[in-house]
């Protein structure tokens, strides 16, 4: 494949391609759109196409094939791309370069719920700094998954284990899980929050569903939205033991462990296995995690 490439592009051709260009073969192919790539590198959508064609002319070749409304990568694009992460990986390895720094030196990327990053990462987050002056995290958070790639993140924190992917997966640990409800029904039947149906597999989602609970008008993955409801004491909902702190001490709640706990996975691209900025930063992600995982 690189011997096509070679033949098709000339030096001259080649010498005009930047990063950011490689960077946008990178997410046409990671998001399957020029809508998606667009959003990733918050670019125009018009500018991802001219780009693109303006990259596959220099190049001399089709990196992507239209199918369905999607994207997909020619062998062309395959080939381009197998470099490009070669190319990420000694861009990764520059910016790590603090000599200055004693131990382990770089910027770890990390993708996780926000309730997972505020309330098992960040209480532990400046000792680790502080212990390792040549690290630097980044947190990488939402209410939902982030998308996990190579040029979005280093290691991602998943509530669900991934049925595939081009990274390492593990388990963490498993976190156990409270229904809490009013102590105190007079106030009538309270608002029930429930998880989206996309999320009907988890153990939340099916302790809910088996309650049969009637008032169900609250539907949200923000574990937040939940305990704030949960804390007006007008509403019952599933929380992980991590977003529990102050509810157990109220009396007006009453809390029920679930029979079943819900496990938590490490993915780690498969490039970082053995660099050791990475291999210090998962060990400190399992330390966060023992508590939860106790018998």
């Amino acid at each position: 494949m690189a011997a096509d490439l070679q033949d098709a592009a000339s030096p001259a051709r080649l010498a005009r391609m930047n990063w950011d260009d490689l960077r946008i073969i990178a997410a046409v192919r990671d998001e399957g759109t020029y809508a998606g790539a667009s959003a990733r590198l918050r670019i125009d959508e018009t500018t991802v196409g001219r780009r693109l064609a303006r990259i596959q002319r220099d190049l001399g070749v089709l990196l992507f094939d239209a199918v369905d409304g999607q994207r997909r990568p020619t062998r062309h694009c395959e080939a381009v791309l197998e470099h490009v992460g070669a190319m990420a990986v000694h861009v990764a390895a520059i910016d790590r370069i603090k000599e200055s720094q004693p131990g382990p030196v770089g910027r770890l990327r990390i993708a996780s719920t926000n309730a997972v990053a505020e309330e098992l990462l960040a209480p532990h987050a400046s000792s680790f700094l502080r212990d390792h002056p040549g690290l630097t995290l980044q947190f990488l958070t939402s209410s939902g998954n982030v998308k996990f790639s190579r040029w979005q993140a280093d290691l991602a924190i998943r509530l669900r284990k991934p049925e595939k992917g081009d990274f390492t997966i593990s388990k963490l640990g498993d976190v156990r899980l409270y229904f809490f409800e009013p102590a105190d029904r007079a106030g009538g039947e309270p608002v029930a929050c429930i998880y989206p149906d996309e999320l009907d597999t988890i153990p939340e989602q099916q302790f809910l569903r088996a309650k049969r609970l009637t008032n169900v008008r609250c539907i949200t993955d923000n574990v937040r939205i939940i305990r704030t409801l949960i804390q007006s004491h007008q509403a019952v909902g599933v929380l992980p033991e991590h977003s529990c702190e102050g509810l157990f001490a109220d009396r007006s709640l009453r809390a029920t462990l679930l029979p079943r706990r819900r496990d938590v996975w490490l993915l780690v691209q498969n490039h970082l296995k053995r660099d050791p900025a990475t291999r210090v930063t998962i060990d400190w992600v399992r330390a966060c995690f023992q508590e939860t995982s106790r018998p």
